[in-house]
């Protein structure tokens, strides 16, 4: 009996030093982690900035697939949210705050316990990748939350790994969806043709795009400095490409509504007369413009398409790429000049 009751003591004592260790944690925590991404911010920015992107690459639901998801009418932006059964808890997160391709703020709260603050960060890099900060943070914790979390090696190993992962595969997605693209023949189609300025050049085929990520700027330049209104997208001229000696003739262009008479020598004007065209669209990072050209040219071939000798091929950039940063959403036509 005097054994039972030394070790009922005994008990009591750890039970209380239990309770003290627990007691003494912090009531508060704060979980980040960090991942260099090779896309835009905004590109980022719109994949977390909608709950129903997140399926993708949430390690929780990648390790517990049979956890149920529930969406609502808005899951976008400030305002929108989504809830989540897993073993009989419910979870839920809602957008509180947003500061486009810069931070979202949001609340979590899983089951009774206490609500939990998130917020992710977007910050940019010189060479045009992006640093994710994801971070969730929380306080007031109740004794049984904190017992939990300092028996199973504290809150950053706890969510720490999953924030981890979640980075990584978040970082897989939008890598493999800035690399999607198509290749589309629109067939045979009457170019309007127009007026347009331009600038010229003559070069070896290996140094052609730095001389036209030279020659475009200097051309919009002209048009803001003489407060000229272009009448659509700029355009690439081809009058010769000279596989054998590696050479290529181009020049870039911008449409006007009518002739204007230029004020430099480098500046010139000139005008397409409208003419007959193959016209295939590549949807895409322009680095899939060398498959665009030659499944354009193998459709000509086999569908027996003179070309227009005297004619011109041009490449036309209808999209912007400083207003639309993921390169899936480039589109560009090129146009063969046939008989």
């Amino acid at each position: 009996m005097k054994y039972i009751k030394y070790l009922l003591f005994i008990l009591l004592i750890a039970i209380i030093a239990i309770a003290i260790y627990v007691a003494v944690q912090p009531n508060e925590y704060n979980v980040s982690r960090t991942r260099t991404i090779e896309a835009p911010a905004s590109v980022l920015y719109n994949e977390v900035i909608d709950f129903k992107n997140w399926e993708d690459w949430n390690a929780w639901v990648e390790e517990k697939p049979e956890m149920t998801l529930n969406y609502p009418e808005q899951t976008e932006g400030a305002g929108g949210s989504y809830s989540w059964e897993d073993e009989g808890l419910t979870g839920k997160m809602k957008t509180i705050e947003t500061n486009p391709n810069k931070s979202i703020t949001q609340e979590m709260q899983f089951g009774d316990y206490p609500k939990s603050d998130v917020t992710w960060q977007f910050t940019p890099n010189p060479d045009g990748s992006t640093e994710v900060k994801w971070s969730i943070s929380g306080k007031d914790l109740p004794f049984g939350f904190k017992a939990y979390a300092a028996f199973t090696g504290g809150m950053d190993k706890q969510i720490g790994p999953y924030y981890d992962r979640g980075l990584e595969l978040l970082e897989k997605k939008v890598v493999e969806s800035m690399k999607q693209y198509s290749v589309t023949v629109d067939g045979i189609t009457e170019h309007g043709g127009g007026f347009y300025l331009y600038n010229t050049t003559s070069t070896k085929i290996d140094d052609f795009k730095a001389k036209m990520q030279e020659m475009l700027p200097k051309l919009g330049q002209y048009f803001a400095k003489n407060k000229l209104i272009p009448s659509g997208a700029p355009f690439v001229i081809y009058h010769n490409w000279d596989l054998e000696n590696n050479s290529v003739m181009f020049s870039c262009a911008m449409p006007t509504a009518d002739r204007v008479i230029t004020t430099e020598s480098t500046i010139l004007t000139g005008q397409l007369k409208p003419f007959k065209a193959l016209k295939t669209t590549l949807k895409g990072n322009y680095t899939n413009l060398e498959e665009a050209w030659n499944t354009a040219m193998k459709y000509q071939k086999d569908n027996n398409l003179e070309s227009e000798e005297n004619g011109v091929a041009l490449e036309v950039y209808l999209t912007d790429p400083t207003n639309t940063a993921n390169p899936a959403d480039w589109i560009t036509e090129i146009y063969l000049p046939i008989k």
